[in-house]
């Protein structure tokens, strides 16, 4: 018996047959016409009107609020229609959607039931292109160039900062419950790398409903603080996502024994006219 269950999250209702082709629960978020075949973030209780800001964590609150308990797999997990867990770093091109399918992550081997959590490979933010920085925002650029030029100083601090807004990362750790706020902070001081894309995979529901319960009530602080700020453009309109994106590392690092799988990018959307 599959021991995984992976909810597949899109926007795109036309993904219903590529998502149901891989054995994945498909999630439909956002305001298109999605049939009952998809699960919804729409239904009981919900806040799917903050999708633009939360992105995929609007699920995730349905999923908390409303399904937690229905869920029978030992092993439960999320990804997205163009990032995908697999079992191995692939080399080869993926041509079609059964190419796809036959290097996906379907159930967690057995040499894994020692670990709590699956988080993704650690995204490096100090190995950015130089060029990235300058249409970013030049005039930081010119203020502080030592950040630019000793990789060592761009930390996860300084690369939220600079694509999020100066010093909303500290109006938000200052919200944290005390067990996390120095420990968090240190985490995003201290590392050059965090695990991307609000992607994870929970032995079990009750680590799940820890991390929900750790992570929701703190954004919604977050919402409050930021309630006067213009949040405009991805890196602003976003910003709860964002956060939660950092926090997400920090906490399943800190609290679970995990372990990191590669994430392949592949939009599903490619394979739509050869299906």
């Amino acid at each position: 018996m599959n021991n995984l269950s992976i909810y597949c999250l899109t926007l795109n209702p036309d993904h219903l047959d590529l998502i149901k082709k891989i054995n994945y629960i498909p999630v439909g978020l956002g305001e298109r016409n999605f049939s009952n075949e998809w699960m919804r973030d729409i239904a009981g209780k919900n806040i799917s009107k903050k999708n633009s800001s939360y992105g995929e964590y609007t699920f995730h609150y349905w999923m908390w609020k409303n399904n937690l308990e229905r869920i029978n797999t030992e092993w439960i997990g999320f990804c997205q229609y163009r990032k995908f867990w697999i079992k191995d770093n692939v080399d080869k091109k993926i041509n079609n959607i059964l190419d796809l399918d036959n290097i996906l992550l379907k159930e967690i081997p057995e040499k894994f039931q020692e670990y709590e959590s699956i988080i993704g490979e650690p995204l490096f933010v100090n190995k950015f292109k130089f060029k990235k920085f300058i249409k970013r925002n030049f005039k930081k650029m010119i203020l502080s160039p030592s950040l630019f030029f000793n990789k060592k100083k761009r930390n996860l601090k300084f690369h939220f900062d600079f694509w999020h807004g100066d010093g909303n990362l500290d109006k938000a750790i200052k919200l944290l419950e005390l067990t996390d706020r120095s420990d968090f902070t240190n985490f995003m001081n201290n590392n050059t790398s965090f695990n991307p894309h609000n992607m994870f995979i929970c032995k079990t529901k009750k680590i799940l409903k820890e991390y929900y319960e750790n992570i929701f009530p703190w954004l919604e602080k977050c919402e409050y603080e930021f309630r006067t700020h213009d949040l405009k453009g991805y890196g602003m309109q976003r910003i709860y996502g964002f956060l939660a994106e950092r926090y997400m590392s920090y906490w399943f690092q800190k609290y679970t024994k995990y372990k990191t799988m590669p994430i392949y990018f592949k939009d599903i959307s490619d394979f739509k006219r050869r299906y």
